[in-house]
């Protein structure tokens, strides 16, 4: 009996656009790893705490904003309060330990463009986020590399 194997490859889509906007969240999140073994649990358990979040725009600073730019141009919200001890305890399940608190940094990334009078929103990521911050000044026409299926944008250019 033979089996055949299809392999469907998605090409990547370029578009132009001169409409465009980039945002990036950043997110403080307070965690706290559980387990019964610090030293040797496989697969430990998480949970997150408190949480703050800022949306920066197009490289601007953003109302709120506590501390920034980073060396990513990126700037900050205050930081969420820390969990007490009695809220690691309480999220404690028999025989399980708990790490210290650990503040986690994360960074989501989004496009808004017009292609065709149609306006789409994408994750993207940082390099995409800096080209935008550079050409948004002078509305410098950007073209956009679509990743597969064109659910994201992978990469932007100055485009002439």
């Amino acid at each position: 009996m033979s089996g055949v194997i299809a392999i469907t490859l998605s090409s990547c889509s370029r578009v132009s656009t001169n409409q465009y906007e980039a945002t990036a969240r950043t997110i403080y999140t307070w965690q706290v790893k559980y387990s019964i073994n610090p030293t040797s649990d496989k697969i430990p358990r998480f949970e997150t705490f408190a949480s703050t979040s800022l949306l920066n725009r197009n490289g601007l600073k953003p109302a709120g904003a506590v501390t920034g730019p980073d060396d990513q141009g990126l700037w900050w919200s205050t930081l969420p309060p820390r969990p007490t001890v009695d809220e690691v305890e309480q999220r404690q399940r028999p025989q399980e330990k708990a790490t210290t608190p650990e503040l986690l940094k994360s960074v989501a990334y989004q496009i808004k463009f017009v292609v065709d009078n149609q306006q789409r929103t994408l994750p993207t990521n940082y390099a995409v986020y800096r080209q935008v911050v550079k050409a948004y000044p002078q509305k410098i026409p950007l073209q956009l590399t679509l990743g597969v299926n064109d659910n994201s944008v992978e990469k932007a250019d100055f485009h002439p």
